[in-house]
């Protein structure tokens, strides 16, 4: 996190509260229809941890950029996934006269103008070894690459990982990789996260106030383990997402706080102490591997993991053809209370498709008196027929609804309500056809 991040007001920070804090950091379940992400082992990113302290404390007690020690941490870094099978680049760049370095890291396979990437800066200030900042987030996002590599996996959009130099003094690194991205090369980037300083030992749960789809995925998995998150509110330029967002890159995040005060709402909440701030050692010479909260790290890492297989194995096509029908009778009430048929759809791998056929067969003797809608599994809302169709009878239609951004394993509903009276009916089918 770069100095400047200090002058940011934390005020205002609205508390979005979804369950009773947990004490421990079960598994998180996969969102529906996707592979499950594995947990990440919390003894593997501490060991990294260990050893970004041990390169610091052998080159002057720092890892900054320009000195010895970021170096040798970004030459650790790569030694680790050039041996997982990843092809990895070293970017450099000037700044204040000294040579920095971007370690970027490819996973083999996935669709190339569809990438996903998530990264993390690697330095420190000059005062300490950065292990909370922002070894913490490098050392997650390392640890989730070599699960990559272990898994074997291979989802539909290519992964891209990357360690930036000199976020310390201004966010460099990031800036440098985006700003010589070509114009076609950054149109390929669907989506870039960002992990910086997600173990303080006295944390909260924030996560970036960024793209949508993003937020939310970090918030369901804080949801499946019943802690309350909060939004991010330090600013735009805080950390290594700001070049890729100023580009037009959606983007999203977590941090679990720096040297801002815990409230004690927010203790109340997450535990911890009130009145402290949430990283005592905030550019400091403490923030040593001392300085780590172990559950903090434990969650946020396996978070990390969670978005990266949630976000990446969404452009997967349904098998094509698959129906999913029910044809039980549902009765629709005269004037009465909504009633649906449900279709439960599995098997599929990933989103539904754009262009998902809804077909419905309604007998019904006075159709201008009907209000049809698809529910999605999360329950989104897609309105098929608003008592249309005056004195007609039945509904009896294919319709196309573009469900992409919908998960498309889970139950999906007919919903039907009777809206004015003298008039009956019932859901004879609905079926959903992938194309």
């Amino acid at each position: 996190m770069k100095l400047s991040a200090r002058l940011s007001a934390l005020a205002g920070a609205s508390a979005l509260v979804v369950g009773a804090l947990a004490g421990a950091a079960p598994a998180s379940a996969a969102p529906t229809g996707a592979t499950a992400a594995p947990d990440i082992p919390l003894a593997n990113v501490k060991q990294h941890l260990a050893d970004l302290q041990s390169i610091a404390t052998a080159n002057g007690g720092n890892r900054a950029h320009g000195r010895t020690g970021y170096k040798a941490s970004i030459d650790f870094v790569k030694a680790k996934l050039d041996a997982a099978g990843y092809t990895t680049t070293l970017q450099t760049f000037t700044s204040s006269g000294a040579t920095g370095y971007n370690l970027i890291a490819d996973w083999p396979g996935g669709d190339p103008n569809q990438v996903l990437m998530a990264g993390s800066h690697l330095d420190s200030v000059t005062s300490g070894a950065g292990i909370n900042d922002n070894g913490s987030g490098s050392a997650a996002v390392l640890e989730t690459a070599l699960a990559v590599s272990r898994a074997g996996y291979q989802p539909s959009k290519h992964l891209r990982f990357a360690w930036w130099g000199a976020e310390e003094l201004g966010l460099i690194g990031s800036k440098y990789y985006v700003n010589n991205l070509a114009s076609t090369e950054r149109a390929k980037v669907k989506g870039y996260l960002n992990f910086d300083m997600i173990g303080s030992p006295n944390p909260g749960y924030f996560v970036y106030d960024d793209d949508p789809t993003i937020e939310q995925t970090f918030k369901t998995y804080y949801a499946g383990l019943g802690v309350p998150t909060e939004i991010e509110t330090e600013g735009d330029g805080r950390s290594d997402h700001a070049p890729f967002k100023n580009a037009g890159i959606p983007v999203g995040g977590l941090f679990s706080g720096a040297d801002y005060v815990k409230t004690s709402a927010q203790a109340q909440k997450w535990g911890g102490t009130a009145g402290q701030s949430f990283d005592r050692c905030y550019h400091s010479s403490c923030d040593t591997t001392a300085n780590i909260n172990d559950t903090a790290l434990d969650r946020n890492s396996d978070a990390v993991a969670y978005a990266i297989w949630a976000l990446s194995g969404t452009t997967t096509t349904p098998p094509a053809g698959t129906v999913f029908e029910n044809t039980a009778d549902v009765s629709v009430p005269d004037n009465g209370a909504a009633v649906t048929s449900s279709v439960t759809v599995s098997g599929v791998t990933g989103n539904a498709p754009s262009n998902l056929a809804v077909g419905v067969d309604i007998i019904h003797t006075w159709r201008g008196d009907l209000v049809v809608d698809l529910i999605a599994p999360d329950g989104s809302v897609y309105n098929l027929h608003n008592r249309t169709g005056s004195s007609a009878d039945n509904i009896q239609q294919t319709y196309t609804v573009n469900a992409s951004s919908e998960v498309a394993n889970g139950v999906w509903k007919l919903r039907v309500q009777d809206k004015a009276s003298g008039d009956t009916g019932y859901i004879n089918s609905f079926k959903l056809t992938f194309p």
